[in-house]
């Protein structure tokens, strides 16, 4: 793991790790403007409003609270998850941007709260979270990763590029590089005995490289530089595009 791992101690780091993620956030919600809110994000179905109403879903949830059921189930849902995502959102349609921005703010602000009151012990318990039952570290773990990533889908939505880098950024994106070896050996279907290589260049996330070597339907972490890969996927952080090489 690179810069982004975080340990275990008396004061749990990843705690800190989200408070500086939501804290990214909120401060690109406040550079918002009206119509901002309402362009159309990667998220399908989902406007930049949308994105956010459903990180507040989600901490809602972690805090106890029930989900709303959904008025409806668009087409791009195919799982109770996914149901119940949209129950949120559609909850806060009749928000504007700002006011979500508000109950954001207040939602993670309890969060913070309760994490922050936990012993160490509590992040050791293991329990459902979206990869499968891990201590609950892991799934905060988790939890910056994925509020990091929507974050960037507001970014990408209203052309504002930014927090590309510090302890949430460099964390996402171990927790993303992780999660390789099953895109390549398991999604991906590439075939026993290739080597595919992903590198990410540009100076505000780092130059890194990860190789995973296919072997019996399974992919893991492989050589870097010990032959020629199959297949190498370039990411230029500067120039926001990706390529296949």
């Amino acid at each position: 793991m690179g810069e982004g791992t975080v340990s275990t101690g008396p004061q749990e780091p990843v705690v800190e790790v989200l408070a500086e993620e939501w804290g990214a956030i909120g401060e690109l919600g406040e550079a918002l403007d009206g119509g901002e809110w309402e362009l159309p994000s990667e998220c399908p179905g989902w406007t930049v409003r949308d994105v956010l109403s459903h990180m507040v879903g989600t901490e809602l949830s972690l805090l106890g609270e029930p989900s709303p059921d959904p008025l409806s189930t668009p087409t791009h849902v195919h799982n109770e998850i996914g149901a119940r995502n949209e129950g949120w959102v559609a909850s806060l349609r009749n928000h504007t941007g700002p006011e979500v921005l508000d109950v954001f703010r207040d939602v993670t602000s309890r969060r913070l709260a309760q994490l922050r009151s936990w012993p160490p012990s509590r992040f050791e318990e293991v329990g459902p979270s979206p990869v499968g039952q891990v201590p609950y570290r892991e799934f905060m773990r988790v939890r910056v990763m994925d509020c990091w990533v929507h974050e960037q889908d507001i970014r990408v939505a209203t052309a504002r590029p930014g927090h590309r880098q510090g302890s949430a950024a460099a964390l996402a994106i171990d927790r993303l590089a992780s999660a390789m070896p099953f895109i390549v050996g398991k999604k991906a279907g590439v075939p026993d005995g290739s080597l595919v290589r992903f590198e990410l260049t540009g100076t505000r996330l780092g130059a890194s490289t990860w190789s995973y070597a296919v072997a019996g339907r399974r992919s893991a972490m492989g050589p870097s530089r010990s032959r020629r890969p199959n297949c190498v996927w370039t990411w230029r952080c500067s120039g926001g595009s990706g390529a296949v090489v």
